[in-house]
């Protein structure tokens, strides 16, 4: 399935039903007064977000979303029925901007979670509705209300624990596809990957969702190359997996050059949990490769970690240390917040 993170929809509520305008015909009553009933409420358009998808590739084939219109009012005093409600399902992550992509209207993180993004219209009222002392044939009635039409933007920003991030052709792909199902395109040129790519790692009893992000370059918060349409993806990750390719010429330029652009977009997201990993350590001798991560620790302070997806050198250790860090932060995100839904959380 192919990945779609931005979709564009149009959507009406439905037309309230119109008042009825009748009087009781019945033999022997000479006098039966009005008896036109109400019309039905229009369905509103809910936008719902759902925990079993993760696209919203869904919103490319179709885009047009209409709830039903309300029944008109009848005779006897019968109101029309309402009419149904249309429920738009995403995924968790889930932005909705108004037609010009300026205004947030609602922020969808949870499952469970909805907005009502449409209004339908009232239904009308019928002759019985103005029945009075003074007025005891009423034939005066009212139409239904009109429902509401809107276009919207749904803009998907991944929740998962882990976002690998790094330059153009830093093998992020390949460990994907090295430590889960996934099947990403892998070649030999910047921006072999154009979308984001999902797949699930199980260590142990534990699963954690981890996302390839496209390739970044310098200047990519002021959109050169792909600009800051995936960044957005990074924001919500629980650790961030930088991944430096160890046959580049200086790997403490390329370390500085994402980070660069991780701050420029947004301060916060380089106080995120970041682990730094050398790939492609199976090309290049040990002794170099273990150079350039003396050099790396130098510089960050940080750990390093050399890894290769095609020999799988390294693989078990990292996997088994990003299980812990977001264990950690499941934790530390359980003992903060005491709200039904975080409550919920498995840990081990």
């Amino acid at each position: 399935m192919k990945f779609l993170d931005q979709a564009k929809i149009y959507i009406k509520s439905g037309k309230g039903g119109d008042g009825c305008l009748s009087f009781h015909r019945e033999k022997f009553i000479e006098y039966g007064g009005p008896n036109g009933g109400d019309g039905g409420k229009g369905g509103d358009v809910w936008i719902e977000c759902v925990n079993n998808l993760n696209t919203l590739i869904d919103y490319r084939y179709q885009q047009h979303f209409k709830a039903e219109n309300g029944r008109p009012g009848m005779g006897k005093n019968r109101n029309g029925a309402n009419g149904g409600d249309c429920i738009i399902k995403v995924p968790p992550g889930t932005q909705i901007y108004d037609k010009e992509q300026k205004i947030i209207i609602a922020d969808l993180k949870q499952c469970g979670e909805r907005v009502r993004a449409a209004k339908g219209g009232n239904g009308g009222f019928g002759n019985a509705h103005f029945k009075s002392a003074i007025n005891q044939a009423p034939r005066r009635i009212n139409p239904g209300l009109p429902g509401e039409e809107v276009t919207l933007w749904l803009r998907l920003k991944l929740i998962a624990d882990v976002g690998l991030i790094g330059l153009p052709n830093s093998g992020k792909s390949t460990l994907l596809a090295a430590v889960t199902a996934a099947k990403p395109k892998v070649a030999d040129y910047p921006f072999t990957t154009i979308h984001p790519n999902l797949g699930v790692v199980r260590v142990d009893d534990h699963n954690f969702l981890l996302a390839d992000i496209p390739g970044l370059i310098e200047g990519a918060n002021e959109g050169i190359g792909l600009g800051t349409r995936f960044l957005g993806h990074v924001e919500r990750c629980r650790v961030l997996l930088h991944l430096l390719d160890v046959t580049s010429a200086d790997v403490l330029d390329a370390y500085y050059t994402i980070r660069a652009e991780l701050k420029a977009y947004d301060t916060d997201l380089v106080n995120k949990k970041e682990i730094l990993i050398l790939s492609k350590c199976d090309t290049i001798r040990e002794e170099e490769s273990a150079e350039k991560v003396a050099k790396l620790k130098r510089e960050t302070g940080k750990e390093v970690t050399r890894i290769s997806s095609v020999t799988s050198y390294g693989i078990c250790t990292l996997l088994y240390k990003l299980s812990d860090e977001i264990l950690q932060s499941k934790r530390a995100e359980y003992n903060s917040n005491d709200s039904k839904y975080l409550r919920q959380l498995w840990l081990p």
